[in-house]
């Protein structure tokens, strides 16, 4: 095969799986499929090519199966946590806790119990819980999906402002494009400013109060506080783990959850009807394909970093756009149609350290914008496509009801981080 025909082979391959990878809620094929085929023939390709002088292309492969196996293992351990609280019911302690009739009021509190929880889990749990509570709370219709579109917004803005709460700004940090500090500085500001922007916009649209709310008694799991709690400390613990210890941050994911797995053994381990309780079983349920996609579409992206694609698309935006602010907005402004893992893992093999090192604003603003920007359409995040499914929302639908107010946040924030912290 000609060497020079390889790289427009691994675009066009790259290209056709992300059609499909968009497709996926038409066409039916899960997007793990798609990601794992693109990751071995990218790879194919690559290694049909002639390998650099005393570098074999195993050493590449290898070299960046390391770096996507720490992602993997991640989200594996936070996944694992999150399926452990769900089946003992501890999120029953935020559905329990919300008794609110106004409905201007109910639309704040949902919206800052999703931002901050969305900072501690990942915005497409978050949004799984927030959405179940809206389904107890208010009647099927057009308010419940406006409540639900603030979930979507409020999940994403804050799942950027930490390094836990989005799969993209834990990219970022494991990579050390970013430090947990200056994450948490820098972006919790724009973020929450990207929040309220969109609630007040939605809080027009509200007026008057529900029914008072029946509390329906439910029949709890053992310890199910005691597991939310601790399962939360947990992810929080996270980062704390890596500045003691230096270690990278999955172990700090797998220690959490070690300890999470040897609290359900000693006090579950006794009683045969608890057995659904204990982590063996709550590993069946967990979502290993959105692990497996995160390792295909992680490991094609390093295909196309290996034959220098993505420094060459570097150069390209250099040359034409040139300020790494716009650069950001048009990464976020493109995770509203295109999915913000890929988007971000390509920035991050355009961009080398050398050039824009740790904390580096660029990095700064692609996890605000990547994080957010997906709420402006409702098949830009993962938060969006889980109320889709989960409440049957209309593409048009989302987009003339929830487009706006989040399009205006996205701005509001991305506008405060520029104002305050842009350098």
């Amino acid at each position: 095969m000609e060497s020079s025909l390889i790289p427009f082979l691994m675009i066009l391959v790259f290209a056709l799986g992300y059609v499909f990878i968009t497709l996926e809620h038409y066409t039916h094929v899960n997007k793990a499929t798609i990601a794992i085929l693109m990751a071995v023939i990218c790879w194919a390709l690559q290694f049909a090519t002639p390998a650099p002088a005393g570098i074999s292309h195993e050493h590449f492969l290898g070299e960046h199966l390391s770096n996507v196996a720490q992602v993997v293992f991640f989200l594996m351990g936070a996944m694992t946590i999150v399926e452990i609280i769900n089946v003992h019911q501890g999120f029953n302690v935020l559905t329990n806790a919300i008794r609110i009739t106004s409905k201007k009021k109910l639309l704040w509190v949902l919206g800052i119990i999703t931002f901050f929880l969305s900072a501690v889990l990942d915005n497409l749990t978050t949004t799984v819980v927030m959405v179940t509570l809206l389904q107890r709370l208010i009647p099927k219709g057009e308010e419940r999906l406006l409540y639900g579109g603030a979930v979507v917004i409020a999940a994403n803005a804050g799942g950027a402002w930490t390094p836990i709460g989005d799969v993209t700004t834990t990219m970022l940090w494991i990579g050390e494009q970013l430090t947990s500090m200056h994450i948490l500085q820098t972006l919790f500001l724009p973020s929450i400013v990207c929040l309220v922007v969109a609630l007040l916009y939605l809080a027009t649209r509200l007026k008057g109060e529900f029914p008072p709310m029946a509390k329906v008694e439910q029949q709890e799991e053992p310890f199910s506080k005691a597991i939310f709690f601790l399962g939360l400390g947990a992810l929080i613990f996270v980062p704390i783990f890596r500045g003691w210890t230096g270690l990278p941050p999955f172990m700090g994911m797998l220690f959490g959850l070690g300890i999470l797995w040897l609290f359900t053994d000693l006090f579950h381990a006794k009683f045969e009807e608890r057995s659904h309780l204990r982590v063996p079983n709550v590993l069946s349920k967990i979502d290993l394909s959105g692990a497996l996609f995160f390792l295909g579409i992680l490991l094609c992206i390093d295909a196309l970093d290996s034959a220098g694609l993505l420094h060459q698309l570097a150069r390209f935006l250099d040359d034409r756009i040139g300020n790494v602010s716009l650069i950001a907005i048009a990464i976020g402004l493109a995770s509203a149609v295109i999915d913000n893992v890929p988007l971000v893992a390509a920035t991050m093999g355009m961009y080398d350290l050398a050039t824009y090192p740790t904390d580096h604003t660029l990095w700064t603003q692609i996890a605000y914008t990547a994080g957010t920007g997906g709420s402006i359409l409702l098949i830009g995040s993962a938060a969006g496509v889980v109320f889709m499914g989960m409440e049957k929302v209309d593409f048009l639908w989302y987009l003339k009801r929830i487009t706006i107010p989040a399009f205006l946040g996205f701005l509001a924030g991305i506008g405060v981080y520029l104002l305050l912290f842009a350098h």
